[in-house]
């Protein structure tokens, strides 16, 4: 593909610059037209001589097509610019597949995680609730047994009261019996003493008369 490229020459120690056209292939040896005979003919006229001007000319001749060569190994053709944008679109598609891919596969750990947490934590849950009901039963057990231990105790002990309120009125009961039994004895050794009493005055009294 051919192109028409515009080069620029800039101000030399000569006082001027020069614009030409220039044809270029894709090529390395790239095709180009310039009026050397004009580019001389001006040289010549700024004190140069016919060796001189050859000699410039030739250098600048080596200088523009290095500077096309090196343009064009610079440039991108359009099929290359094509190949790799469609080659970048392509990447991109693949890399938006791949990230939605890692998406999905991340979010599916992640919910297979939470219901493995889940699951633990309902396991958790269940083995201490079967803990508090096992020590609740446990401390009821022993409060129930505890309260027969006290009523057993407190059976006992009733008993204990009644036997010994029995020994108390029996003991109470036998005491009262002594005590009239002593009465008893009193009131008869009371009524012998006042009989002998009376039978010893009656017998002093039949003295003295």
């Amino acid at each position: 593909m051919n192109r028409i490229t515009r080069v620029q020459i800039p101000k030399t120690n000569l006082g001027f610059s020069i614009c030409r056209h220039f044809q270029t292939q894709s090529s390395l040896a790239a095709q180009y037209h310039f009026d050397t005979r004009k580019f001389a003919y001006q040289l010549e006229r700024e004190g140069f001589s016919g060796k001189q001007s050859s000699a410039v000319l030739k250098a600048l001749s080596n200088v523009i097509e290095e500077s096309i060569k090196n343009v064009e190994t610079s440039l991108v053709t359009k099929e290359a610019l094509s190949r790799q944008s469609y080659q970048q679109k392509v990447d991109f598609v693949k890399l938006k597949g791949e990230l939605q891919t890692l998406d999905k596969t991340e979010f599916l750990e992640i919910t297979r995680e939470y219901e493995r947490i889940k699951t633990d934590i309902e396991k958790l849950r269940q083995k201490l609730k079967e803990g508090i009901n096992k020590t609740q039963a446990g401390v009821r057990l022993d409060l129930n047994l505890e309260k027969g231990r006290i009523r057993e105790e407190m059976g006992l002990h009733d008993i204990k009261i009644a036997e010994t309120d029995a020994r108390i009125d029996q003991e109470l009961s036998n005491m009262k019996t002594q005590i009239e039994s002593v009465k008893t004895q009193a009131v008869q050794w009371l009524i012998g003493v006042c009989t002998g009493t009376f039978a010893v005055v009656l017998a002093y009294i039949r003295l003295l008369t």
